[in-house]
């Protein structure tokens, strides 16, 4: 009995696999790509979370490594029986962290060798470090064809790693419109404050230092100790996990407004953390196409972010929300108070957010250049 052509294999090689950008982005073309044409396998150089759980096809490998602080040289030999054992089609590797391993698939001569670049390290938030630049171009002969999901690390990948603009493609990450969308304002289980008596300005991420939320914790104090009336109504949600946690929570305590805030840490229900949200707000140093973002425009959010990276391709000014200047903590507490002061008018900004979003970042318009890609295509 004839059982087929063998199914493509993908290898997505990432740091680590837990809650975040680029895995969601993962999660959605695993879910998504065709199950007839493509089988799947996630490589963690380090651990892989219960966000494992977020994967549907029941046949998905995990492999965790738990390399330890530092460079993956140790690890080379392993990787390199596990790529020939694997025998896949593609690897695709994702991110600085990730992209050593493209030498080592090459050796291990599999045939096609995709890397995106999701947006920049803590380390490096501008992308000027010129050992980062060294490491790309040094592994660049063993990259097939580079992915970078918003137009500044195209250039990036262009200007500063000299990639030709055959050998990469510009893919934003999508969103799922029909679950990200606007809904009644019901507060989700655990939230503390009451959505329409309280106007909620919240975000959504990791809590680490290229996301930067101590700058919205900075924001929300100088807002209403600049507006004190704001205190009535005005509450801040941060929902995320991470080393920056302790430092949010002391900004709160020492202006004597940590009952005006709720921390929850990590949330499976963020779809409905949006809906009952006013503002969302993007304080990070750097973003490539933040996932986060694109889910509150399609939740029908205005947006208040700072002016770096793919952000100025998603939001604009005035029309979708504001833009501000990275670690101004006066600009970011403005764009807030203007959203608040303004509410017919920040309604209308998120209106148009939720309309760019489903004609802009559907998720059909990321997963069929991904799909293009795997099965050893050009866009």
């Amino acid at each position: 009995m004839n059982a087929g052509p063998r199914r493509r294999r993908i290898v997505h090689v990432v740091y680590s696999f837990a809650v975040g950008g680029l895995e969601n982005v993962i999660v959605q073309l695993i879910n998504r790509l065709p199950a007839d044409r493509f089988e799947h396998v996630v490589l963690s150089l380090t651990t892989i979370s219960d966000f494992r759980s977020r994967i549907q096809p029941p046949d998905v490998r995990f492999i965790e490594l738990r390399k330890p602080p530092g460079h993956a040289v140790p690890l080379y030999p392993r990787i390199y029986r596990l790529l020939r054992e694997l025998r896949p089609e593609v690897v695709h590797t994702c991110n600085l962290a990730a992209l050593e391993v493209a030498p080592l698939a090459w050796l291990a001569r599999v045939p096609l060798r995709i890397h995106a670049e999701h947006g920049w390290d803590a380390h490096d938030p501008q992308g000027r470090n010129p050992r980062y630049q060294r490491l790309r171009k040094l592994y660049r002969p063993f990259v097939s064809h580079y992915v970078a999901v918003s137009r500044d690390l195209d250039d990036y990948l262009g200007e500063k790693v000299g990639v030709l603009p055959a050998r990469r493609s510009l893919i934003a990450n999508g969103v799922d419109t029909d679950v990200f969308s606007p809904g009644p304002l019901v507060a989700v289980p655990g939230c503390p404050f009451v959505p329409g008596r309280h106007w909620l300005v919240g975000t959504v991420g990791r809590l680490q230092t290229v996301k930067n939320q101590p700058l919205l914790a900075r924001a929300f104090v100088r807002l209403l100790r600049e507006h004190p009336q704001a205190a009535q109504r005005a509450r801040l949600v941060v929902v995320g996990e991470g080393p920056l946690r302790q430092p949010v929570e002391a900004i709160l305590a020492e202006a004597g407004m940590q009952d005006l805030a709720w921390l929850p840490g990590s949330r499976d229900d963020v779809a409905a953390v949006l809906r009952m949200l006013d503002c969302f707000v993007l304080p990070s140093q750097a973003e490539g196409t933040s996932c986060t973002l694109q889910e509150a425009m399609a939740s029908g959010l205005p947006a208040v972010a700072t002016d770096v990276g793919g952000t100025p391709d998603l939001v604009e000014e005035g029309v979708t929300g504001h833009l501000v200047a990275s670690d101004d903590v006066a600009a970011l507490a403005d764009g807030i108070w203007r959203c608040l002061e303004h509410p017919e008018r920040s309604q209308a900004m998120g209106r148009v957010a939720r309309e760019r979003a489903r004609s802009r970042f559907g998720m059909d318009a990321m997963v069929r250049p991904y799909e293009r890609l795997f099965s050893g295509g050009l866009l």
